[in-house]
């Protein structure tokens, strides 16, 4: 085991420094070169802190716990986990996950189980983006929603009552954003292949379709819109509306329904990316890796989200520790929005361009 002694030889330091640098508490006493070639030093040796002796120190044992809706047990979102786990391990945190979702143990319970082992702060992942409710019994902990935003007004006057922060896709923006890559490719008759379930995404993405119509100046036409949930009754509703309303681009609410839009195309013996140009949402792998041609989609930060908020719940409960988004193990897809955000934070989205959309 790499010692603190052995780092002060090699960075040609005190122990004593090595000590600050290595438990987060030299900023204002030492120079930022030396706290970063100590940092660089313990890397390349390969120091490991004892997390033990540390939690005795501090009161904190480096635990948070992570409370999965639906993410755990989906491939799906699993990015999510991912990207929250890379970021503890950085900062000498691990994670311990349980299900929400798993009738024959209660939410309450769950969290008990987690309180049990003393964690210093908790994550509230949902599987597809939402209003959260967050647990009374979460009120006392640093808490994060991932995938989420608070479903409790921040403005409500109720006791005791804390508006959490969240970090959530910024919906509305990647309707736009979807919209805008049809109509810079030279669309002018584009739909929306939308979604019938009550989610908070159809109704933030619809809008954002609408604002980008609106923008390029072309007008917003109800017949281009159809809602679909899947199956039959999903690929009926999509032939119909490429059959009479002759669109020449459409977005989709996700890349799976975009799967009902090639298999039309097919049929009537259209091109995806010549006669129709396709949008999606999710960057799905099995979509991604099926459909030829490829799908050009908006990348959901499934990671990134993760990412964020185990830095985010890290830096509530050591406000003094300073973290940085460039050290990230893996590469940031998108845009972080600042630490030091309150409230509901939205992250925007990038688009991934492939082979579906006409070259102009």
């Amino acid at each position: 085991m790499v010692t603190m002694k052995e780092i002060s030889a090699q960075a040609g330091v005190s122990v004593s420094t090595v000590s600050l640098v290595l438990n987060n508490r030299d900023k204002g006493r030492i120079k930022p070169r030396v706290a970063a070639q100590i940092r660089q030093v313990a890397r390349d040796l390969g120091y490991r802190p004892n997390l033990m002796a540390r939690s005795l120190k501090t009161s904190h044992t480096h635990i948070l716990g992570f409370l999965s809706k639906e993410v755990a047990t989906t491939p799906y979102a699993g990015p999510i986990i991912l990207g929250a786990q890379d970021a503890a391990s950085q900062y000498g945190y691990v994670i311990m996950t349980v299900s929400a979702d798993d009738p024959r143990s209660s939410e309450e319970t769950e969290i008990s189980a987690l309180e049990r082992y003393g964690v210093d702060g908790f994550f509230l992942a949902e599987m597809s983006n939402r209003k959260a409710q967050v647990p009374s019994s979460l009120q006392n902990y640093p808490t994060v929603l991932v995938n989420a935003t608070d479903g409790h007004p921040a403005s409500s006057t109720t006791p005791n009552q804390i508006h959490h922060t969240g970090i959530a896709p910024d919906e509305r923006l990647i309707g736009y954003d979807a919209t805008m890559r049809l109509i810079h490719a030279g669309c002018t008759r584009i739909a929306y292949v939308g979604c019938s379930e009550p989610m908070l995404a159809e109704g933030l993405r619809l809008e954002g379709y609408k604002e980008a119509l609106r923008e390029a100046g072309l007008p917003f036409d109800s017949s281009l819109v159809t809602a679909v949930l899947n199956n039959g009754p999903a690929l009926h509703s999509v032939r119909e509306l490429i059959e009479t309303q002759h669109p020449d681009g459409i977005f989709c609410f996700n890349d799976a329904r975009a799967w009902y839009v090639y298999d039309t195309a097919a049929r009537l013996g259209l091109t995806i990316g010549k006669d129709i140009s396709v949008v999606g949402v999710d960057n799905h792998r099995i979509f991604a890796e099926t459909l030829e041609p490829q799908l050009s989609t908006v990348e959901l930060p499934h990671y990134e989200m993760g990412y964020w908020a185990a830095c985010k719940l890290i830096s509530m409960i050591e406000p003094e520790r300073e973290l940085d988004f460039s050290t990230s193990p893996r590469p940031l897809r998108a845009t972080l929005p600042p630490l030091d955000s309150e409230g509901d934070v939205l992250i925007h989205c990038s688009l991934v361009d492939k082979n579906s959309v006409i070259t102009q």
